[in-house]
């Protein structure tokens, strides 16, 4: 019987999203169990009174990321949990789920460390043919304790976010996310700004972190818009999540505005540039429009998580057709 399970994603915020169809999934098969899981400090803020997890750990890996590591192992040791699920491929969680105390581990057979672990379970990713979704390959990990059926993610905003973004949604608008953390994921802002200027019917939200207000109120400046805003850094994940479910359409990039799409099945316009959608990351949401490239370029994918800059030099994977980026929008309205 389950009645202690901790989950370990200490991955970026898409990561921590994708892994809460495990959340999700353990609490329909064992709702009498506590659930717990791992996340970077930052990503907490994501699960904030998340009704299916009995607690959130944090591991601080910017600040004194030892100490912490230590500090998050002696803390898992003393819960005995009766299952650890780690969905990394990396040592440091896999000396975490060893030494865990758990009656059962499980995980990855990328991880250096799973040799010891109770069971692994493969995690493939193929750039020429469409593979599992990382759902599904993180499903796989409980598949023989529960069924074979796929399970969306999920995040709960809490009363106060929605109150928080209630005035933003007194009239139809679109969310744009214009920002990647790698260069080659990121659409270029002139593509966003000529978007931009073909939905003057819309409000037009900004969203992103504090780092990209900059590149916000630059596309702001630049575009032929009357009704544009800049909301990046103003409102927390959760919050942007639930101004997501509200909008019209969700414009982002390879990144994790796609993902909390996914988990508030939000409607989503996902533009994949260096990347593609065959290595399982591509939005779940009901009303999924993925957008690419048009020519077929011998480089495409250059990699899994994208570079800060075009190996080749000339980031043709990131030329867009406009009429492209429409068509969701214009299939939905």
């Amino acid at each position: 019987m389950m009645k202690k399970i901790l989950v370990i994603q200490t991955a970026f915020i898409g990561d921590v999203i994708l892994a809460t169809s495990l959340v999700e999934k353990l609490h329909r098969f064992f709702p009498d169990a506590k659930i717990s899981i791992l996340v970077r400090k930052g990503n907490d803020t994501l699960l904030q009174d998340h009704p299916f997890l009995d607690e959130v750990m944090v591991w601080d890996k910017k600040y004194n990321k030892y100490g912490s590591w230590w500090k998050v192992l002696r803390r898992i040791r003393k819960q005995h949990y009766d299952l650890v699920l780690n969905l990394q491929r990396f040592l440091s969680s896999g000396l975490l789920t060893v030494f865990s105390g758990a009656a059962q581990t499980r995980g990855f057979d990328k991880n250096p460390l799973s040799l010891f672990f109770s069971e692994k379970f493969p995690h493939r990713i193929d750039k020429e043919k469409i593979t599992l979704h990382e759902v599904q390959r993180c499903l796989l990990l409980i598949e023989n304790i529960t069924d074979n059926s796929f399970q969306f993610p999920r995040i709960y905003p809490t009363y106060n976010d929605e109150q928080k973004i209630s005035d933003y949604s007194v009239k139809k608008f679109i969310t744009i996310s214009p920002a990647s953390v790698w260069f080659t994921k990121q659409l270029p802002a002139n593509a966003w700004i000529g978007l931009i200027n073909e939905l003057k019917q819309y409000s037009i939200y900004l969203l992103g972190a504090s780092s990209d207000r900059p590149l916000c109120e630059m596309i702001k400046g630049a575009a032929d818009h009357p009704d544009v805003y800049v909301l990046a850094g103003k409102l927390s994940l959760l919050q942007s999540a639930a101004l997501m479910k509200r909008a019209q359409m969700n414009y982002c990039n390879d990144s994790a505005p796609m993902h909390l799409c996914s988990a508030m099945d939000a409607p989503v316009t996902a533009v994949f540039c260096s990347t593609v959608p065959a290595f399982g990351f591509g939005p779940l949401s009901s009303h999924s429009y993925i957008v690419e490239t048009r020519e077929v370029l011998s480089c495409r994918p250059c990699g899994l998580h994208g570079y800060h800059a075009c190996p080749q030099g000339h980031f043709k994977c990131s030329i867009i057709e406009k009429q492209d980026l429409l068509k969701g929008l214009q299939e939905i309205n």
